[in-house]
Parts: structure tokens; sequence; C-alpha cells
């Protein structure tokens, strides 16, 4: 969810000055200061920023746990010891490590000079790596950057300060196949927000509280940007069922109740550089975020859904593809109309799980399953010939030998897992694994529908009991 750390964690050094928390807050600078007041002054009550939003569901996720991390201490100390240690580490938990600030001037072609600003954050160091630098941490692409900057950023580091070092290319994830990418990783967003829609739409129990019947057929979506998270995930929902009868773009918007193909769409907009004009639709003249579907995908900005558009919602599951999509007042209209949302932390990590893997490729020096291939496809045809000699000598060869034939399926498979096959199947599991936590949470705290809330008190409990049993380094 946070790839947005060097605008939005910057900010928390500030928060956690404002707040008194400085247990983990940073000296201040004139730089920070800085930073916190553009960030307060960018806030209203009614419009948080991003990082004021994530905030807000930390502390509703904290104050749902904290009576069972108190339950939980095995320790002697006294009830309201223990209750002062829980409330010291959420504190801790809370506010930004680490931040760094830095300037420089650059001239545009008009002759004017502007000073760029940009920040490096690492929120929580209880497990690294972290996102924000070379060497402990994974950055990846991110809006108006895709393999091309990412190539720049690791060639460059390659070739200045890091020509001694042979894990260089492991300083920035989302690179091209040829400067150490992996295959997977541009499709892996999209990818994520299938899976994790795929394991919420096949639960009963969900899609009974929703009214509707599990699986994606019958399902109808609309997605709100076509760019990278958008394309693929449009590409995986319509391949296993689902019908997309809308997109939007910042230029317009179009819908077509009987479905849009994603291929044709996709052709159209790299030939005219937008969907407007396609001719397998009509160009919708409302908010396609308040059009009729079942599943809704922001894929674009943040809040997009606010309190003035949330009780005109229609669809019933709204999946975050984007980062902050959904304000704090949104999410309870949502609740309060019995509308499922998948919280962006959880669905639209695809990217960022699929650029770990490419960060150990790196580190590892060697593509996923190249020791592998020949073992194993060896493996498969060697057991193939045993099935086979086993039941000839069973059964006889007198109406000749017994071939055993793979199916097409395992024939695929026969040769060994490829590195997409790997990353594929890495994701899913991931996705699986955490949907299922989720779930669980939501159960173990009768939480209902409300995932967000279940999605934040597992990451708390998790990141709770790291600093718990680690310990304290200064106490």
């Amino acid at each position: 969810m946070y790839r947005y750390f060097g605008e939005l964690l910057s900010r928390s050094a500030g928060s956690a000055l404002a707040s008194g928390c400085v247990d983990s807050a940073l000296p201040v600078s004139s730089s920070l200061m800085r930073v916190r007041r553009y960030a307060d002054a960018a806030d209203k009550p009614d419009d948080p920023n991003f990082f004021r939003m994530v905030e807000g569901f930390f502390d509703r996720g904290a104050a749902i746990v904290e009576d069972k991390l108190v339950e939980d201490l095995k320790t002697r100390e006294s009830p309201e010891q223990k209750r002062n240690r829980v409330r010291g580490i959420l504190r801790i938990i809370k506010p930004c490590n680490h931040v760094l600030s830095v300037s420089f001037p650059i001239k545009r072609d008009n002759g004017e000079w502007e000073v760029v600003e940009g920040y490096r954050a690492q929120h929580s160091q209880h497990r690294t790596p972290c996102k924000g630098g070379p060497g402990i941490d994974v950055p990846a692409p991110d809006m108006s950057t895709g393999e091309r900057e990412m190539s720049w950023i690791a060639d460059t580091y390659a070739n200045t300060i890091a020509h001694t070092d042979i894990n260089a290319h492991a300083c920035v994830t989302g690179k091209p196949i040829s400067q150490g990418g992996i295959h997977g990783r541009i499709s892996a967003t999209g990818r994520g927000v299938f899976h994790g829609i795929e394991n919420f739409i096949n639960e009963a129990s969900y899609m009974s509280m929703l009214g509707l019947t599990p699986g994606f057929q019958d399902k109808t979506f609309v997605i709100q940007g076509f760019g990278n998270v958008g394309l693929h995930s449009m590409r995986y929902l319509h391949r296993f069922g689902a019908k997309c009868v809308g997109i939007g773009e910042i230029d317009g918007a179009i819908y077509n109740p009987e479905g849009i193909d994603p291929k044709q769409l996709e052709d159209y907009k790299l030939q005219h550089g937008t969907i407007v004009g396609f001719p397998g639709a009509k160009p919708y003249e409302g908010n396609i975020l308040e059009a009729d579907c079942h599943i809704l995908i922001p894929a674009a900005g943040e809040k997009q859904l606010t309190r003035v558009n949330a009780p005109r919602i229609k669809a019933k599951i709204i999946a975050e593809g984007a980062n902050g999509p959904t304000t704090p007042d949104a999410d309870k209209v949502f609740l309060e109309n019995n509308v499922m949302v998948i919280p962006d932390m959880y669905l639209n990590a695809g990217g960022v799980t699929v650029s770990y893997f490419e960060w150990l490729k790196n580190l590892n020096h060697v593509s996923y399953g190249r020791l592998t291939f020949k073992y194993e496809r060896d493996s498969n045809y060697h057991l193939l010939m045993s099935v086979q000699e086993s039941l000839e000598r069973k059964f006889g060869k007198q109406g000749g030998p017994i071939p055993v034939v793979p199916t097409a399926d395992f024939q695929a498979r026969v040769a060994g897992a490829s590195e997409k096959d790997i990353v594929h199947s890495g994701l899913a599991y991931t996705m699986e694994r955490s949907a299922r936590q989720i779930m669980r949470t939501a159960s173990k705290y009768n939480l209902g529908l409300d995932l967000r809330t279940a999605a934040y008190v597992n990451a708390i409990e998790k990141v709770f009991k790291v600093y718990n049993e680690a310990g304290l380094t200064f106490t």
C-alpha cells in the first residue's frame, strides 16, 4: 500500500512531534518543520491528506486490539504495567522511524529556476527491507514512472557511487528484464488486485452478507483509471468470467452494459492515447464511480470516494486498487450501507510483493528456476516412465505397450516451473494467505464487513509481536 512513502511518511515526523510521541520522532530540523507546515496547510477537517487517513485507520485498529494485546502478555507485570507497555509499543509503531529530506535546483526551459524537494522514509524498521533507498530497501515504480526510469536509477547508481558493489542493481525494482528485472513485475499490482477480489468473492459467508452469489460469473465491474493497475486488473477479471461495463479516465469515461473487451480497448488507447471515442462503448456523462455494477475498482488517485458521493455508489464490492481512494467518512457510509471495501493496504500489495521477489533475485544473482529446470523436467519424465513400466509388469504387454500420456495441464508443467510461473504462484499464495488472515481477524473481533480495520488489526498484532519479543534497544 505505502508506495507513496516519499510524500506521505515524511509528514509523520511532524505528526509525532505535534502529538508528543518523541520516542520515535526525528530531531527538529528546518526541512522537517517545513514539511509539517505544508502538511498542516493541506489538511482540512472534511478532507484529510493521505497520511492523516492512515493515522486515523491505525488509531481505530489500535483501539480495538489494545485489550487483547494486554490480555495476551505473558509477564509478571501488573495489569497497569502491561497496559502501559502495550500503549507504549503502539506509540512506537505509529510514527515514522526515519526521514531523509533532500532538495536540489533545476532550471526549466523557460529560464525559471525551481527547487525540487524529495523525501526518503522508512516508516517501521522492525523488519527489513523497507521502502526508500539502496542496500536494505526496495524502491519501485509509481505513478508516471516505469521500467525506463527504474533502469536509469539502477544504471546511474551502479556506475557511480556503487561501482564496486556487486549488488548494485538491487537498489531499485521494476527494472527491464535485461537490467535484472523479473518476469511478471509489470502486471503484478493488477494481478494482485484480481487475486484479492478472488479470495473474497469466492467466500460464501461474505457474499451472503452482500446478497450476492460466490464467484465471478454474472458479476460486472467498473474501473476508474486505465493505467497499469486498471489495465491488468481488467484483463484478469475478464479472463475469469467477470464483465467490465465501464472505464473512467481523467479525460472521459465510457460505458457498455454488454461488456467492454480489454484487448480492443488497450489497442485503441495505444493508437489514440485515450479511451474517449472507443467504438465498443458509449460516453458516460456522469461520475463513472456511481455507475451500476457489482464491483467498483478505484485504480487512480487518492480520495475519490468521499462522503459526498459514497451514498450514490451502487457497487456492493469496492476493491481499492489505488492508494487511499476512500476517505474515512466514505468508509463509514459504506459500512452503514452494507458495502464491502477490500482495503488498499492489502489489495494493491501485489506490486511490492513481486518487487521483493525481484530484490531477492538480484541478491542471489540467478533467476528463479534456472538451477532446477532440467532436473524437474527429467524427474517428471522418469515418473511417467516408472508408472508405465509398473502397469506393463502388472498387466503384461500382450496388447502392446501401455503409454502413460500426460494431460495438457501436466504437459505444460513437465518442463519445470519458469520464473513467471514461480512469481505468479508466489504472488497468488501471498494474497491468499493474507486474505485468510484478514478474514480470521474480522471473525475474531466480530468486525463484519469492516475489512480495513481487520487488516490494520492483523498488521498491528504482527508488528507488536516483533517489538515485544525483540525488546527495545533504548528504554
